[in-house]
């Protein structure tokens, strides 16, 4: 299977070359907000997405989001030479829909919407509108596996398409779940941080981090096993579940470690293999000592490691995704899109963007609170 389509918006803006740009750029997609704060007094750093979009697309960031991205996916996919099959799918990875939308519903319009208006607080709604716009009549679903979502999804598009269940799949991952309540409580749990500049907070396998900034993303992919101009081939994934704790990672790694060795094996690629590791990286302590552990002990410390949580923040839902959209680009470009390094870290860690090695093989881990392990191992299309 291959990425033969990609589409984004970020906090850096609408579209895969602000993306891009960004992430080459060194600077993150962060800025000031004011007023955001559960006091109408207090700033926070946030890479929220902005207010734009087609308003025919729905009456939300979230939905105008969720079909830009789709449709700036399925436009690049067309330009490179993809003609949809007779069977394609939906997967849309998202863990929480409509954040902001249900939070006007109650706390603004007193629980009491028209009926059509009331509809788009659904989470078929912008999937069904999607399909209709194409007149794709494949299966669409949901996906959701907290900050795994993303991996989770790519993972199934895989299987629906080596099983011959559809031709080819528009996969989208959205989240823009960043109102004042669930900042604060991230923050409160010790793990999101909102009151400085995100590099010099969030410091993923480097000395001095205290966490994430929160980000928002919506990305799209189209993804094909019938293409020539792709971005990337994707080999294989896996996902396993530590069992183990509502939000910790299990120290023992025991189903993380699984995880990667399964996801190489279905990629029939061996640990020595790995050139690059994609972490999930949210520069909290935990996810840092298991991540480098991986490297260390099951990876044999070779693969070059690198995370883009302190560039566009924390995406929730859409983490796993807009990762995998970095790495992508970065293939088609042959960068790998580091952050710059500003404190002492992992020796394996990547100072900034990195020419990347010919023939390189990613490995995408992402580690979803509650448990959710994910790895998914990319490969140059050609």
């Amino acid at each position: 299977m291959t990425i033969t389509g990609i589409g984004a918006v970020t906090g850096y803006g609408w579209g895969t070359p602000p993306l891009w740009d960004g992430l080459l750029s060194g600077k993150p997609a962060a800025r000031l907000v004011a007023g955001f704060g559960r006091s109408s007094e207090e700033n926070v750093w946030l890479a929220r997405i902005s207010d734009d979009g087609d308003p025919c697309d729905g009456l939300s960031r979230f939905a105008r989001a969720m079909r830009g991205a789709a449709r700036e996916a399925i436009t690049d996919a067309a330009a490179r030479g993809w003609r949809p099959g007779r069977r394609v799918g939906l997967l849309h990875a998202v863990v929480i829909s409509e954040v902001q939308g249900w939070r006007d519903f109650y706390l603004k319009d007193a629980a009491h919407r028209r009926i059509r208006d009331y509809l788009t607080l659904m989470p078929s709604t912008p999937v069904s509108m999607l399909m209709q716009e194409y007149d794709f009549h494949g299966p669409a679903m949901n996906v959701s596996a907290m900050c795994s979502s993303g991996n989770a999804g790519l993972i199934t598009a895989k299987m629906w398409l080596d099983s011959g269940f559809v031709d080819d799949v528009v996969f989208v991952s959205t989240d823009l779940s960043l109102t004042p309540e669930n900042v604060e409580h991230f923050v409160r749990l010790g793990v999101g941080v909102v009151d400085t500049e995100p590099l010099d907070a969030c410091r993923p396998f480097q000395e001095g981090s205290r966490g994430f900034p929160a980000g928002e993303a919506a990305i799209s992919f189209v993804l094909s096993q019938r293409t020539d101009r792709a971005y990337v081939r994707v080999l294989g994934g896996d996902m396993t579940h530590d069992a183990h704790h509502l939000t910790s990672v299990d120290p023992a790694r025991t189903q993380v470690d699984l995880c990667v060795l399964n996801a190489l094996h279905a990629a029939n690629t061996s640990v020595d293999e790995v050139t690059y590791l994609n972490a999930h990286g949210p520069g909290t302590q935990q996810c840092d000592t298991a991540e480098a552990g991986l490297v260390d002990d099951v990876l044999h410390g070779r693969p070059g490691i690198y995370s883009i949580k302190q560039m566009v923040g924390h995406c929730q839902g859409a983490a796993a995704a807009v990762e995998l959209a970095a790495a992508a680009l970065g293939y088609a470009h042959h960068v790998v899109p580091a952050p710059p390094t500003v404190a002492p870290g992992h020796r394996r860690l990547l100072d900034g963007p990195t020419p990347m090695r010919a023939g390189a093989v990613t490995l995408k881990t992402s580690l979803g609170m509650g448990g959710h392990n994910s790895a998914v191992v990319l490969a140059p299309a050609a």
